[in-house]
């Protein structure tokens, strides 16, 4: 949605379940500049069909020496209470979450998923098992993106609670971009009460 102004038309909140269902896809979704850079030269070397998809509202460079290995997903923040599981646009919010959760006593791991498919299912199972509730976070629909990936991967791995931040069966409409990343809940706020409801579950 952070197209903005261009409203449905040129927004795609479907776009990373769509490449998830082709079969042989790698798809792949940057959380900064930096790591936009290293995922290109990656897919260049990969023998396949890849999907990058990049946002266009300008974003924090958070990315610097983290590396970038197809199918790995990368822990930014280490954590006990829930396991912060983002993509792309929605990794930089889910460390001001996390910050501020810290705060309030909360200890939220955030793991960016640069990689939707093939997912690091070992890592989140290895989180999920840690942190026993998990919350994802994704500038997508809640439908087939990176919520259902992961979500995927609990059910046949870890059963634990899980909840999604993301757009909630929407289609895309015109706005400043920081107003429709705000009116979908794609927000610090946002992404701090879904941690909080998803320890509050049993």
């Amino acid at each position: 949605v952070s197209v903005g102004e261009d409203g449905g038309s040129h927004q795609c909140v479907e776009d990373l379940a769509l490449m998830r269902a082709i079969p042989g896809m790698t798809v792949i979704c940057p959380a900064d500049a930096n790591e936009t850079r290293r995922a290109v030269f990656a897919a260049a070397e990969l023998d396949g069909p890849v999907y990058l998809r990049l946002a266009r509202l300008a974003s924090p460079v958070f990315e610097d020496e983290q590396p970038f290995t197809i199918g790995k997903a990368n822990v930014l923040r280490e954590g006990s209470d829930v396991a912060v599981f983002a993509t792309g646009l929605m990794v930089s919010e889910s460390l001001a979450a996390a910050k501020l959760l810290e705060a309030q006593g909360v200890s939220a791991a955030v793991i960016n998923v640069h990689t939707i498919k093939p997912l690091d299912a070992e890592c989140v199972a290895a989180y999920a098992r840690k942190c026993g509730k998990v919350v994802t976070v994704e500038e997508h629909s809640v439908i087939g993106g990176l919520g259902s990936a992961v979500a995927e991967t609990l059910a046949e791995n870890c059963p634990i609670p899980l909840l999604r931040v993301g757009v909630e069966d929407k289609f895309g409409q015109s706005g400043k971009p920081d107003e429709l990343l705000a009116d979908y809940g794609l927000t610090v706020e946002n992404i701090i009460a879904k941690a909080k409801a998803a320890i509050a579950r049993k």
